[in-house]
């Protein structure tokens, strides 16, 4: 028997039971009255007096019965369990120069604010770069790819985002990219490149056709599948050039490249490649990614290379706030004015009146002895609290600033999904950089992973759920648990025994984790969830340390077949034969649903059979259809015979495509 078949009901009685229960008490309690009390009706004063005592007692029971929950919410917050606050989307900024600049870069400080429109018509969402960034003068106006002696011309590609092949269809060793770097007509000294470092943002494809996979580990067992050499020409020859980071793992995710380039005057002006040479377009600078060594399974695709961009986070910066004073009581409180406050940013000092000193601040005080200067922070409500001297010191009290001498230094606010913006939609510089164009900073792709503070029911399942991994993962469960926590995900389902580089054999110690993130769906276009680059390395992150030493965990994509179903449906002589058809295509694509689908409505079951009979039935049951004269299902364009069940690949997911459904009604030949 389930526990909860054994949990006690303490009263479920509402207030119409309780004035009925003493209706019938009436006859029992008061016989002396039988005679001129037989009419019970509202406006019987005795059954006005029932009728406040069952409020009154409705009201205590609703009391009683709220304290199982209270209880259950108490033991939450006794293991540790808080709601998960709000958190903020990230985006990548691009800060163009301005063309009439003469300094060879600018300096965008970190902390440097943008910002975009808010859908909800609501303030501007604020957006603050993560780290300093150097922005050249000169602008990226030529991208070729250089593969078997051959220049191909890519410019348009990037500029437009459409996905190419940097390396040439084979990315065969010696194949380059090759990027052309010139500075504005108004720039006075367009000779000399500058001796400095830079990003270069690459911007991978990822689709369900690459099915992206991220190896859980150490930095060191994450090794490339090619050796890329960085070059620049100096008017005869390539010669080496300092890539000090290469966060794409050549070329294979989205990530930075930190190069440095040589010191002025070796670096040339030059026509090089596809780049025309009849003096209608000024010389370029130019460098390029060689390939010394290339291995890879796939050949690299890309959607994107870009200069003069950061990432940004949906947060604001907040310094020298006044919080209040201390008093020398235990477990002293104070709020912060802005919420939700981001975990890691808040700095508190408190001037105990022998001089100020910064207090580390923690999640809680579970592990702080009596004189360790500590707080803890609620980041949903931005609430500080003190100790009591056996958790935590107390502050004391400081009679030359009694009110005003807890500061908090410097703290950042934000979090949500409305941050998720979508591409373009950052248009303006908050923070004035001299030199940068603040009328064109935006944002090539859309900000990903803000979203809303847990819900409490979210929050009791991933109790019971955390309790029994205990922080570690070890069952498939714990690892499907554990990559839910680790961003927002709608479904992950862990595989025992398979690597992706051999789906086909049994590898002992290999778990594959696919994950499903939550995502909008765009009418009229196909639903497949995919996660982004980023979200599939925070939950390999996350995992790896968590797991154990003798496995090896993969973060996968999740693969999708396309199903379409046609049938032919007879519906009832009075049904509008438009609507019947518009409730069961809704009907069959929520079916289908990767998130939202299957017979329990939590998401299409990782290689699950398609049941004739079930389609038959969701069909059936749509209102208004009478009968259904014939339905086939197609799955990746392969009709499957009637009345078959259709079986698909293991592991997949499916997504419809577009359904034929012909609706007729039932008098339509007789009518004819």
């Amino acid at each position: 028997m389930a526990l909860k078949d054994a949990v006690p009901i303490i009263d479920d009685r509402r207030f119409d039971d309780i004035v009925e229960e003493v209706k019938t008490r009436i006859a029992r309690y008061t016989p002396e009255w039988q005679p001129v009390w037989n009419d019970h009706n509202d406006s019987d004063p005795g059954i006005t007096l029932a009728q406040l005592l069952a409020w009154l007692s409705e009201m205590l029971l609703y009391r009683m019965g709220k304290v199982p929950e209270l209880n259950y919410l108490k033991f939450l917050e006794m293991v540790g369990i808080e709601l998960q606050a709000a958190q903020p989307a990230r985006v990548d900024v691009m800060f163009p120069v301005t063309d009439t600049t003469t300094m060879p870069f600018i300096d965008v400080p970190p902390r440097t604010q943008v910002s975009a429109p808010a859908d909800d018509g609501g303030p501007p969402l604020i957006y603050e770069t993560e780290k300093s960034a150097r922005a050249l003068t000169a602008t990226l106006q030529s991208v070729q790819s250089y593969d078997s002696g051959v220049h191909r011309d890519l410019t348009a590609a990037n500029e437009a985002l459409d996905p190419y092949l940097p390396f040439g269809e084979l990315a065969l060793t010696e194949a380059a990219l090759v990027l052309g770097l010139g500075f504005p007509s108004a720039y006075p000294t367009p000779d000399d490149f500058p001796d400095t470092t830079f990003d270069i943002a690459v911007y991978a494809k990822g689709d369900r056709a690459e099915k992206p996979v991220v190896t859980c580990g150490p930095g060191q067992t994450a090794f490339p599948s090619a050796r890329v050499q960085w070059e620049f020409w100096n008017g005869a020859e390539w010669q080496r050039m300092a890539a000090l980071k290469d966060g794409t793992l050549a070329f294979t995710r989205s990530g930075f490249i930190t190069l440095r380039a040589p010191a002025p005057g070796p670096m040339k002006r030059d026509y090089v490649g596809t780049y025309p040479s009849d003096g209608s377009k000024p010389k370029l600078f130019w460098i390029r990614a060689r390939l010394a060594k290339a291995q890879y399974e796939t050949p690299p695709t890309i959607v994107a290379i870009r200069t003069n961009m950061v990432m940004a986070l949906q947060a604001q910066t907040v310094q020298g706030e006044v919080l209040g004073g201390t008093d020398g009581s235990r477990n002293q409180t104070w709020e912060l004015a802005n919420t939700p406050v981001i975990a890691g940013s808040v700095r508190i000092q408190i001037d105990d009146g022998t001089g100020p000193a910064v207090w580390e601040v923690r999640e809680d005080l579970l592990d702080a002895g009596s004189n360790d200067p500590v707080l803890a922070l609620s980041a949903s409500s931005g609430t500080l609290n003190a100790g009591d001297g056996v958790h935590g010191a107390v502050p004391i009290a400081n009679a030359q600033n009694p009110d005003a001498n807890v500061v908090a230094l410097e703290y950042r606010y934000g979090g949500g999904a409305r941050g998720n913006v979508p591409a373009r939609a950052i248009n303006s510089l908050i923070t004035p950089v001299e030199g940068i164009d603040g009328g064109n900073v935006t944002n090539l792709f859309a900000a990903v992973g803000g979203r809303e503070e847990e819900r409490i029911e979210a929050a009791k399942e991933r109790a019971r759920r955390s309790i029994r991994a205990q922080g570690r993962a070890v069952t498939l469960e714990d690892f499907e648990v554990l990559a839910k926590q680790a961003g927002d995900i709608a479904r992950a389902k862990a595989f025992p025994l398979l690597h992706p580089q051999f789906p086909t054999v049994e590898v002992p110690g290999a778990i594959s984790v696919v994950i499903v993130p939550n995502a909008k769906r765009v009418p009229g276009r196909p639903f497949m969830p995919m996660p982004s680059e980023g979200l599939l390395r925070t939950v390999c992150s996350y995992l790896d340390a968590r797991r154990l030493l003798t496995s090896e965990v993969f973060v996968v994509a999740p693969s999708y077949q396309e199903i379409r179903i046609t049938a032919d449906i007879v519906a009832e002589d009075d049904a509008d034969t438009a609507g019947v058809r518009e409730q069961a295509e809704a009907a069959i694509a929520a079916y289908f649903d990767p998130i939202i689908g299957g017979d329990e409505g939590d998401g299409w079951g990782f290689g699950e059979t398609v049941r004739y009979s079930k389609v038959y039935q969701r069909i059936f049951s749509v209102e208004g259809v009478d009968s259904i004269e014939r339905l086939v299902i197609t799955v990746d364009g392969e009709d499957f015979p009637e009345c078959k069940d259709v079986p698909i690949a293991a592991n997949s997911l499916l997504f419809s495509g577009e359904h034929q459904l012909e609706v007729r009604l039932t008098d339509a030949e007789a009518a004819a």
